[in-house]
């Protein structure tokens, strides 16, 4: 599975960024768990949330719930993460990745494939 990541940039605090990741190749299907992972300066790649290929579970942080969404275009291939109520505390490097299977996954370890990061930062 190749990911492409896209969409971040400077915002100020309170507003509103929406991030996308466009899934391709021949083990990419509906069988497929995605996810969204930010890494601040000088700290641990984190979970942000992840959603199932088919539909049918999505999962984010208690960090990010009730201010981001993730969703999905079935039709283009690509995932969506709508970032509300941004704080400087958002600011990180947001990579997607993916995994085979319909799994709870939120660590690090437990996917597979990876894109490049892109950079969000939140202004205070």
């Amino acid at each position: 599975v190749q990911l492409q990541a896209s969409g971040g940039g400077l915002v100020q605090a309170g507003g509103s960024l929406r991030l996308s990741c466009t899934a391709s190749g021949r083990a990419f299907g509906s069988y497929t768990t995605l996810g969204w992972f930010r890494q601040a300066p000088g700290k641990e790649r984190e979970f942000v949330a992840y959603i199932w290929w088919n539909g049918g579970d999505t999962y984010y942080a208690d960090s990010v719930k009730g201010r981001f969404t993730i969703s999905r275009d079935n039709a283009k291939s690509t995932m969506f993460l709508q970032m509300n109520s941004l704080n400087p505390e958002d600011t990180a490097v947001y990579s997607c990745a993916a995994r085979p299977g319909l799994l709870v996954v939120t660590t690090v370890n437990e996917y597979v494939y990876w894109g490049q990061g892109t950079l969000v930062t939140v202004s205070s």
